[in-house]
């Protein structure tokens, strides 16, 4: 699996899915909320399937002249 989830999207996926899942147990909200559990997981293993079947990602790009990618 390669990463394709980085940055920004990362923190607020988590966020998301950790607030979703809560209100989801709390009795809030429906049974949809329960979904937060995937986002919380894609955002913890920085992982989206559709992203991947789409060619997308919000991980920073490593160039060779990047001092930071060696």
């Amino acid at each position: 699996m390669t990463k394709n989830v980085g940055g920004m999207d990362r923190i607020l996926r988590i966020v998301a899915g950790l607030a979703l899942s809560v209100l989801a147990a709390m009795g809030l909200i429906g049974a949809w909320g329960w979904l937060g559990l995937v986002v919380l997981a894609t955002g913890v293993f920085s992982f989206c399937m559709p992203y991947q079947l789409l060619g997308f990602s919000t991980c920073a790009v490593k160039t060779e002249s990047d001092p930071a990618a060696r």
